[in-house]
């Protein structure tokens, strides 16, 4: 028998590790699974929208996006100082509002001399609210019903909230959820709705 002359290739048989073929169908499988939790939740439970107008600044800007949660008030009640999503009048033919709730169900509220007072108290507030220059329909006493809420724009004089008459307080029922979550900012920050 002759023996060939010159190179001789051979060509390995290649093995695929199954450890490595286990590893990346796991790490595919756990991709998904976020994917599709992320997905869920974000149609379940939240809600994207932008903010219109500057009333709720420094907070918020307008343009800014911001995530909305939609099932929180489904097992609890909103609270003072929540920032909400709601239709005015549960007018589905406008855009969403945003807002700060400042009094609750059964409270009476009165805007006095630009000072907020609920059940004749002074509501202790933040100094980056400016003194309401308009109480609006709030100069006279307002008790709220136990299913409603009376919010106001964090830019007070620059916002249509419960102390206009086209608005007025709101009903819980109309209340789409709680801003939890912002996209970026004037910073170009993301972060949570405070």
């Amino acid at each position: 028998m002759a023996r060939r002359k010159g190179l001789h290739f051979y060509q390995k048989e290649k093995k695929i590790n199954s450890s490595l073929l286990k590893d990346i169908f796991e790490m595919m499988i756990g991709t998904f699974v976020v994917v599709f939790l992320a997905v869920a939740l974000t149609y379940f439970v939240g809600m994207r929208t932008s903010v219109i107008g500057d009333s709720m600044e420094p907070a918020l800007n307008n343009g800014q996006e911001i995530l909305i949660n939609r099932f929180l008030y489904k097992l609890s009640s909103p609270k003072r100082g929540d920032v909400v999503v709601f239709l005015p009048n549960g007018n589905q033919n406008t855009h969403y509002y945003v807002k700060r709730i400042i009094a609750l169900p059964g409270e009476t509220i009165q805007i006095i001399n630009g000072k907020v007072y609920i059940d004749g108290e002074l509501l202790e507030e933040d100094e980056r609210y400016d003194k309401i220059i308009d109480p609006g329909i709030a100069g006279n006493e307002i008790t709220l019903a136990g299913n409603e809420y009376f919010v106001l724009g964090d830019n007070r004089n620059s916002s249509e909230d419960s102390r206009s008459g086209n608005i007025g307080p709101i009903e819980k029922n109309t209340i789409i959820g709680k801003a939890w979550f912002h996209l970026k900012d004037k910073e170009g920050e993301i972060g949570f709705v405070e």
